[in-house]
């Protein structure tokens, strides 16, 4: 068998089955680039779901992160650490909120973030005990946890993990009557991606946004955005909501903020809000870690520049007239996003998303698919023009085979 085969059996053998990656191995990597362990090149036009949105091995965050490792890794919050003021300081600035309540991973931070609005449900609006209700929207992803599983529509990611955790109410995405007809008393929280990513790359129509602002506002609800895909750059903005000028009472964050070094996450709001929890209430022994608030210090200072907003609008605008030039072939069905950020709907004559993402990696291009005949394309925002060029040309091959 070849190294390829190899790694790919001893894996199937010794690893749960709960994925089902594209068969091509991973070595090395650099940049939008990665090399398997054949020697073969491939052109990431995944980004590993956002978390890699300033490219693999970056420079600056990888010094940030070996500088740290010299020094100290972890503390747990039973002490202080000399990174932890700084990253809370910078990452509630960059929100343009007060407070940050570090974790790891962007499921972590999205239970966080409903443990938070049911605690100031209680504390400061009122609800009486264990009647805190959430809405979020149908075709959402936050997550594989027991509880936020429980909200999912997706029948992969929910069936035969029952009994489900109560406490949720989900209505259409973008659909805003839905939105206020759902809201009682009892609700504290509206969750929501700004854009559906595991969806298809999914944009609210124009005015929900603002809508849903306007609405919990007039309600006295929280606003909650899971930006963890379509923040920190991704959009052609720091946070997805700017593109409609919205600021929500509550940001949940992860995959880029740990530069795809470390796994960092965290929820950012106000004093008012994240002032609810005392100690001992919540907690994470490596949420904060000072190797996690070394990278993630690196990632706030990369993006204040905004040189990288700048650059995901600029070749997102590209990325997305050559996308839509391919609509109207016929090959390709309907193509949606915002900044490097895609989702492409592919004729189902021509085959599966899965079936056109391996056909991809043959001609070295990696994309993953998702909900049938759709494939996403978010590369690092490093990429090249000519890169993505060269991956597009890749694409429009393999729709024309």
């Amino acid at each position: 068998m070849s190294a390829t085969e190899t790694a790919i059996a001893s894996a199937e053998a010794h690893s749960a089955h709960n994925y089902h990656p594209l068969p091509v191995v991973v070595a090395s990597a650099e940049g939008a680039w990665m090399t398997d362990v054949e020697g073969r090149r491939y052109l990431d036009l995944l980004a590993g779901y956002s978390a890699l949105n300033f490219g693999h091995g970056n420079r600056r965050l990888i010094d940030a992160a070996r500088a740290q490792l010299e020094r100290v890794t972890l503390t747990s919050r039973a002490f202080h650490h000399d990174r932890f003021a700084d990253f809370c300081t910078e990452l509630a600035a960059l929100c343009g909120m007060e407070m940050v309540l570090p974790m790891n991973t962007g499921a972590e931070a999205v239970e966080t973030a409903v443990k938070t609005a049911r605690k100031w449900g209680y504390r400061v609006k009122g609800v009486p005990d264990g009647m805190a209700k959430i809405i979020v929207a149908s075709d959402n992803f936050h997550g594989r946890t027991t509880t936020i599983i429980s909200f999912s529509t997706d029948p992969e990611a929910r069936a035969g993990y029952g009994p489900y955790t109560p406490g949720f109410e989900i209505v259409p995405y973008g659909d805003l009557t839905a939105l206020r007809e759902a809201m009682t008393e009892n609700t504290v929280a509206v969750l929501i991606e700004p854009i559906q990513g595991e969806a298809g790359v999914l944009v609210p129509p124009a005015g929900y946004l603002p809508g849903v602002r306007e609405l919990t506002r007039e309600r006295n609800v929280l606003f909650i955005a899971d930006e963890i895909q379509s923040g920190l750059g991704r959009t052609g903005k720091t946070f997805a909501l700017e593109h409609e000028g919205v600021v929500p009472d509550m940001y949940v964050l992860g995959k880029a903020l740990g530069g795809g070094v470390v796994p960092v996450s965290a929820v950012v709001s106000s004093a008012d809000i994240l002032g609810v929890f005392k100690p001992g209430e919540h907690g994470s022994t490596f949420g904060g870690n000072p190797l996690a608030c070394a990278v993630a210090l690196e990632v706030i200072a990369m993006l204040r520049t905004g040189e990288y907003q700048e650059r995901a609008a600029e070749l997102g605008d590209h990325l997305h007239r050559e996308l839509g030039l391919l609509a109207g072939g016929g090959a390709v069905e309907t193509v949606r996003g915002r900044g490097l950020w895609a989702g492409v709907d592919i004729a189902p004559a021509l085959g599966t998303g899965r079936e056109i993402s391996e056909r991809l990696m043959e001609e070295r291009v990696l994309v993953k698919d998702t909900h049938g005949s759709t494939i996403r394309i978010a590369p690092p925002l490093v990429i090249s023009k000519e890169d993505l060029d060269w991956g597009l040309d890749r694409l429009r091959t393999v729709l024309s085979a």
